[in-house]
């Protein structure tokens, strides 16, 4: 894929400033870094590391990479290396893809109280799959799956959902069998909906019992408990948003998907189409109308405004697995999971999933027949001043 022209940090550039002085409310700390992270990555101002033909001795400066995990630019590696990891985890099944959203009105909450209310929805979809998986008039298995946060929608706005990738099937309550579901399905949606509503709603109402909650500005009446009792009423009485998308059809069209879904920010440089005139124009799919492709204008202010609504807490991890796949279980329970799928092959030749090595050596653009080497880091100070040997680490070829 091309180099877009246009990118996240060009737009803060010019205009960040502009979003800082007009924000209606104090920015946070966690949004300004952002801000500067972007603007920064991969310019002078973090330094780099000198590349040098290994044919015909050309040197190219490559500038470091923020590694903020809010920058379009930084997610290609960050995710090779998760996938890396992640595809000794698939099983030969198929695999489903449920989706848990909350009302609009929670969401206005959880904008207020992010790191409570983002854990709960995690926590509260988490268990909801465990405990109806479980129940024998369902599935009566133990299940495993991965979870994924993300918190805006096409247009930017703020919607927090989690993305859930279930294997279609489990490990029953015995442990002596693989229990599979039926083709084309994984678990009753409305009975996920009802059970979901109800494990978040008392979730949050534990959080706001125990003073975890605070709330202002237009939602500052909810600081009465009264009042904050009238809403969680009318949002038990709401029909909550659960859904499950068509299964995939291996474990490596799941692959294919995690690979471009999992490490997602609210929106990719690709997607941006032009900034003129203080106007930010950017590509989005109309989902009510098939997902066809249109055109959005936005202020550049509001753009910003927009974009920075997703940061999200520091430390908050927002890509978990549970059940067969936590951590402390999965390296016992997935060998046991091939052994009742009666699976004796390792994961990658059943996937036919291949992973490509990372490689720090690049074709050469002058003489096309060497690779380019990474020979040393270079500090900011070595690229601002015509790099000083104090400001330059050669690295250990060997």
């Amino acid at each position: 894929m091309s180099s877009p022209l246009l990118e996240v940090a060009d737009i803060i550039a010019k205009h960040g400033d502009a979003y800082l002085s007009k924000s209606a409310v104090r920015v946070s700390w966690a949004k300004k870094r952002v801000m500067r992270d972007l603007v920064a990555c991969r310019t002078a101002v973090l330094g780099g590391h000198l590349w040098r033909c290994d044919k015909c001795g050309h040197e190219k400066i490559a500038y470091n990479a923020c590694r903020n995990r809010h920058c379009p630019k930084c997610q290609g590696t960050t995710r090779a290396k998760w996938l890396a990891k992640r595809v000794e985890d698939l099983l030969p099944v198929e695999y489903s893809h449920v989706v848990f959203t909350v009302p609009p009105s929670l969401a206005d909450m959880a904008l207020q109280n992010k790191k409570v209310m983002y854990a709960i929805l995690m926590r509260a979809s988490a268990e909801t799959l465990k405990q109806i998986a479980a129940d024998p008039k369902h599935l009566g298995a133990t299940i495993g799956f991965l979870s994924v946060l993300h918190t805006w929608t096409q247009k930017l706005l703020h919607h927090p959902h989690v993305h859930c990738v279930v294997p279609a099937g489990g490990v029953a309550i015995d442990g002596d069998r693989w229990v599979s579901c039926q083709p084309g399905f994984f678990l009753p949606i409305a009975v996920l909906r009802r059970l979901f509503r109800g494990k978040f709603l008392g979730m949050a109402r534990q959080a706001y019992d125990q003073g975890e909650l605070r709330f202002q500005g237009g939602l500052s009446a909810l600081e009465d408990p009264n009042n904050f009792a009238a809403a969680l009423r009318i949002l038990y009485q709401t029909e909550w948003v659960v859904y499950a998308k068509p299964p995939f059809g291996s474990p490596k069209q799941v692959y294919k998907y995690l690979a471009g879904y999992t490490h997602r920010v609210a929106i990719s440089n690709h997607r941006l189409v032009s900034l003129s005139n203080g106007q930010v124009r950017f590509r989005w799919q109309d989902r009510a109308k098939g997902n066809r492709k249109r055109i959005m204008a936005l202020g550049a202010v509001e753009f910003t405004r927009r974009f920075l609504l997703h940061v999200l807490p520091k430390g908050f991890v927002r890509i978990r697995q549970y059940g067969l796949l936590a951590n402390r279980t999965r390296g016992k329970a997935l060998p046991h999971c091939r052994e009742l799928i009666d699976v004796a092959h390792t994961v990658e030749s059943d996937c036919a999933v291949t992973i490509t090595p990372f490689d720090n050596r690049i074709a050469c653009p002058s003489c096309k027949t060497g690779h380019l080497v990474c020979v040393a880091e270079v500090s900011w100070l070595a690229i601002r001043f015509s790099q000083p040997a104090r400001h330059v680490k050669i690295l250990d070829s060997s």
